[in-house]
C-alpha cells in the first residue's frame, strides 16, 4: 500500500516529541537505576537502591500530604470555576470576562506568589486591616501552612479550570434547563440532573488541567508553605540540589509520572465508557 504524505507532515511533531519528551524520559529511567556520584551526577554500577529508598515511611508521608493538598486545591478550584464558567457562558460580555480571566497569565508567576505573601504576611495587608478594624492585636499567621498553599494554588490554577468549563458550557443547550424547570424540577435539581451530566467532559478536562500541575507544584509550597507543606516537587528539588542524589530524584519523578499516567488513562477510560453509554441510551 502506498503511503500518503501524512507521515511527512507529522515528522516535525514526531521529532519534537522524541527529542523533548521521550528522550528525557528515557534518561530519567536510566538515571534511576544508577549509583549517585560523589559530587553529583550518576555513576555505575546499576542498582535498585533508589527504588528501595522510596519505600521509606517518610516518603509515604510526603506522598499522602501531596495528594491531600492537590485534591483539596483541585476541589476548591472546580467549585469556584463552575459558577464562573456558567456565568461567562450566559453573559453578553464574554470577551471582557475572558480577558479578565486571562490577564493573570500576563504577570510573572513569581510576582503573583509574592503578591500573596504581601497580602497574607505578618505585616501584610490582611493583618494590617484586622488590626485597623480592632479585630486582632497581634499578627495572625496566615502564611506557612497548608491552607496558604491551597489558597495560592487555587488562585494560580483557577484560569486553567475556568477556560475548559466555559468552552463546554457555552455549547450547552440552555433550553434543556428551562424544560426541566417546566417539568417540576427545582433550579438546583435541573443543574444537577441536566447541566452537570452534559458538561462532564469539561469538568474532566478542568480536573486534569489543575490536578496534574498542582500534584507536581514546587514554587508555591516552597514560598508560602511551612514544614508541614512539603510536597513531592520540593523533595525532588532537594534531592537534586542539596543531597545530590540524582538517581533517587529520577526514581521519584518516574514513579510520579507512571502513577499520573495510569490515573489519567483510567479517567479517560471511565469518561469514554460513560460517553458510549449515553450514546446507547439515546439510540
Amino acid at each position: 500500500m502506498r503511503r500518503g504524505p501524512g507521515l511527512a507532515y507529522a515528522s516535525p511533531s514526531l521529532l519534537w516529541l522524541t527529542f523533548f519528551f521521550i528522550a528525557p524520559l528515557l534518561i530519567i529511567v536510566l538515571y534511576s537505576f544508577l549509583t549517585p556520584g560523589q559530587r553529583g551526577g550518576v555513576d555505575l554500577p546499576f542498582t535498585l537502591n533508589a527504588y528501595r529508598a522510596i519505600a521509606n515511611p517518610s516518603f509515604g508521608k510526603v506522598v499522602v500530604g501531596t495528594i491531600a493538598v492537590a485534591l483539596a486545591a483541585t476541589f476548591f478550584t472546580l467549585l469556584i470555576a463552575l459558577p464562573c464558567g456558567y456565568y461567562m457562558a450566559r453573559s453578553s460580555k464574554q470577551t471582557l470576562l475572558l480577558l479578565l480571566v486571562i490577564i493573570p497569565f500576563w504577570t510573572n508567576f513569581l510576582i503573583r506568589i509574592y503578591a500573596w505573601i504581601a497580602i497574607l504576611g505578618n505585616e501584610g495587608f490582611l493583618n494590617d486591616l484586622l488590626r485597623w478594624l480592632g479585630l486582632a492585636e497581634e499578627s495572625v499567621r496566615f502564611l506557612y501552612n497548608r491552607a496558604a498553599v491551597t489558597l495560592v494554588l487555587v488562585y494560580t490554577y483557577l484560569p486553567y479550570a475556568i477556560l475548559p468549563l466555559f468552552s463546554t458550557i457555552d455549547k450547552f443547550d440552555f433550553s434543556l434547563l428551562e424544560a426541566a424547570r417546566d417539568l417540576g424540577a427545582t433550579k438546583f435539581m435541573a443543574i444537577r440532573k441536566v447541566l452537570l451530566p452534559n458538561i462532564r467532559a469539561g469538568i474532566f478536562t478542568a480536573f486534569l488541567f489543575t490536578f496534574i500541575p498542582i500534584f507536581g507544584a514546587y514554587a508555591v509550597p516552597l514560598l508560602v508553605g511551612g514544614t508541614n507543606s512539603y510536597m513531592l516537587g520540593n523533595l525532588i528539588a532537594d534531592e537534586l540540589t542539596k543531597s545530590r542524589n540524582w538517581p533517587l530524584a529520577s526514581a521519584i519523578s518516574l514513579v510520579i509520572t507512571l502513577v499520573t499516567t495510569i490515573g489519567v488513562m483510567l479517567l479517560l477510560r471511565f469518561n469514554g465508557t460513560h460517553i458510549l453509554e449515553k450514546k446507547h441510551e439515546k439510540a
